[in-house]
C-alpha cells in the first residue's frame, strides 16, 4: 500500500483547527447581549442617557480640575528663565512672600550664570475701561532691558513701558473689553484708574485668565511700585536666572542652593512649574473637591447601568435558567451580561463625549479658561466608563448563579 502526500492548493488557508473553530465560533455566535438590550428600547435609551451624563459630569470635572491648573500656571510657564529663586514661605503665585534682592547679586558672580532678574508680582483693583466695573488682575513689573516671559507680544512693546504708568494689558482677560482692545491694537491708548492711580494701556499681548484673578498687566519695576509704596526695590518676587548657553543649568542649580540662605528655595523652571500645581492639587480644596466630584460622577453612572442590567437579569432570569438545563455554564452566562456592558458603555460614551465638547466650548468662552479636549482625557473618561458598566455587570449577575433550572419546571 502506497501512501500518497498531496500539496494544498495556494489558496487554502493554512489555519488550524482550533483556530478556525475560535474564530468560526465567534462569528457565527448569536449576540444575545445586545438582543436581549434592544428588546426594550426605552430601557436601553434611558441607560444610554444616564451613561452619557455621567460621562459629562467626569468631563466636566477632570476639564475644569485640568483648566484650574493650566489657568493658575500660565504665569509660572511663560517665564523666561532656567532657574528661578522664590521665598521659602512661597505657596503660589498670587500670594507670595518677598525675597531680598541682594540674593541675585550673590547668584550673579556664580560661572555659567548669565543673568539673574527681579520679578515683581502682586494683585490689584483696576476699573474696566469699558464698563467703568472693578475686578481684580495680576500685575506684574518686569526688567525692561532683559524679557521676562517667553512672550513675543510682550518683549516687542518694552519700550511702551519706559514712561510712568504705562502698561500692557491682556487681550485674553475675563470680562467685556472688546472696544479696549480694538483701540489699542489699532494704536492707540487708552486710560483708565488702578487704586484711585490713572493708568494708560499702551500695548497687548495673550495670555488668559485664572481661576485667581481675572488677567493681567504688565508694567515696569518703577511704576509697579508706585503702587505699592510700603514696599522698596529691595523686596522682590522671584528671581528669574538664565545660564550661559552650553552649560548645565543642575550643576549652576547646585551651586545656587550651596550658598543661598534657608530663607531662599532654588529651583528649575519645571520644578517651579510642578510646585506650583503640586500646590492647587494637594494643598487647596479645590483640587480635592474636583477629585472627589469624578469619583462621585464614576459611582453614579455604576448606579444607573447596575439598576438596567440587573432588571434585565430578573426578567430574563428563566431563559438564563433554562440555558443551565441545557449545559452551559455561569461563565457563558455572565459573557451575556458582560457584553451588554461593553455595549453600553460604548453607545452612552458617544453622546457623553459630544456634550462635553459643547460644554468645553461654552466654558471657555464664557468664563475665558483653557478648557479643551485632550486625548489623554478622552481614554481616561472611556476607560473609566467601561470599568463602571463591566463592574456592575459583574455584581448584577451574581443572581444567575442561584438560577435553579428545576425552577421551570
Amino acid at each position: 500500500m502506497t501512501l500518497t502526500l498531496r500539496k494544498l492548493p495556494p489558496d487554502v488557508p493554512t489555519v488550524r483547527p482550533s483556530q478556525q473553530s475560535i474564530w468560526q465560533g465567534i462569528v457565527d455566535r448569536t449576540p444575545l447581549g445586545w438582543l436581549q438590550l434592544k428588546k426594550s428600547k426605552s430601557r436601553l435609551l434611558v441607560a444610554i442617557a444616564g451613561i452619557g451624563f455621567a460621562d459629562l459630569l467626569m468631563f466636566a470635572q477632570l476639564g475644569i480640575q485640568a483648566a484650574l491648573f493650566d489657568s493658575n500656571t500660565m504665569l509660572n510657564r511663560a517665564m523666561d528663565a532656567d532657574i528661578i529663586i522664590s521665598s521659602a514661605q512661597y505657596r503660589d503665585l498670587n500670594l507670595a512672600n518677598t525675597l531680598p534682592r541682594r540674593r541675585l547679586y550673590q547668584i550673579k558672580d556664580i560661572p555659567g550664570v548669565q543673568s539673574a532678574e527681579p520679578l515683581y508680582i502682586s494683585t490689584i483693583v483696576w476699573k474696566n475701561p469699558q464698563t467703568r466695573r472693578k475686578t481684580q488682575l495680576t500685575l506684574v513689573g518686569q526688567s525692561l532691558d532683559r524679557p521676562a516671559f517667553a512672550l513675543e507680544e510682550v518683549n516687542r512693546n518694552l519700550d511702551k513701558l519706559k514712561q510712568p504708568d504705562t502698561f500692557l494689558f491682556d487681550r485674553l482677560s475675563r470680562g467685556t473689553y472688546a472696544d479696549v482692545v480694538a483701540k489699542v491694537a489699532a494704536g492707540q491708548s487708552v486710560k483708565t484708574e488702578v487704586q484711585r492711580r490713572t493708568i494708560e494701556v499702551t500695548g497687548l499681548f495673550s495670555l488668559g485668565a485664572s481661576f485667581a484673578t481675572d488677567g493681567t498687566l504688565i508694567t515696569s519695576p518703577e511704576t509697579f511700585l508706585r503702587f505699592f509704596p510700603d514696599r522698596s526695590s529691595g523686596q522682590i518676587t522671584l528671581g528669574l536666572i538664565k545660564v550661559q548657553p552650553g552649560v548645565d543649568p543642575d550643576r549652576v542649580l547646585a551651586q545656587i542652593a550651596a550658598i543661598l540662605p534657608p530663607d531662599t528655595i532654588a529651583s528649575t523652571k519645571q520644578q517651579y512649574v510642578d510646585n506650583e500645581q503640586a500646590y492647587w492639587q494637594q494643598t487647596t480644596p479645590i483640587g480635592i473637591v474636583f477629585t472627589f466630584g469624578t469619583v462621585m460622577s464614576f459611582v453614579v453612572g455604576m448606579v444607573i447601568v447596575f439598576q438596567i442590567l440587573s432588571t434585565d437579569v430578573n426578567e430574563h432570569m428563566s431563559e438564563y435558567a433554562t440555558f443551565k438545563a441545557m449545559g452551559y455554564r455561569d461563565r457563558y452566562l455572565l459573557a451575556i451580561v458582560l457584553e451588554q456592558s461593553l455595549i453600553l458603555a460604548s453607545l452612552g460614551f458617544v453622546p457623553g463625549l459630544a456634550l462635553a465638547l459643547g460644554q468645553y466650548t461654552l466654558i471657555q468662552n464664557l468664563g475665558a479658561l483653557p478648557i479643551a479636549m485632550t486625548v489623554e482625557r478622552l481614554i481616561l473618561v472611556f476607560s473609566l466608563t467601561v470599568a463602571m458598566c463591566v463592574v456592575s455587570g459583574a455584581v448584577a449577575t451574581r443572581r444567575l448563579q442561584s438560577a435553579d433550572p428545576a425552577d421551570n419546571f
